[in-house]
């Protein structure tokens, strides 16, 4: 019986809703208003229109830190186009590669 209980309080679990992750048009933002979304959420999804082609939707995921990215990433500096600013510097996951990270070591 203890077991029938634990692997149905297992199934529960796993089928609990996904928290689902905020968009915003960073372009309608301040700068300081696209900041503390991120750090407030932890991470989120921004769109902007791309400067090249306008009619180019851009968006990629921005988090606050590290602990955000997944296994084999880690948190790089990036900006996004904002209201008042067309560099706000926020942070972004890209794939760990040791080259990048340390290109003078064997």
């Amino acid at each position: 019986m203890t077991r029938l209980l634990m692997i149905a309080l297992a199934a529960t679990v796993l089928a609990a809703p996904a928290h689902a992750i905020s968009r915003y048009n960073s372009q309608g933002m301040s700068c300081n208003a696209v900041q503390a979304a991120v750090q407030r959420e932890g991470a989120v999804i921004l769109r902007y229109r791309s400067a090249r082609n306008p009619s180019l939707p851009l968006y990629d995921r921005y988090v606050s830190g590290g602990r955000f990215c997944s296994v084999g990433e880690v948190a790089v500096g990036s900006s996004v186009p904002t209201r008042d600013d067309r560099s706000c510097y926020v942070l972004k996951c890209r794939s760990y590669e040791r080259e990048n990270v340390f290109p003078f070591r064997d």
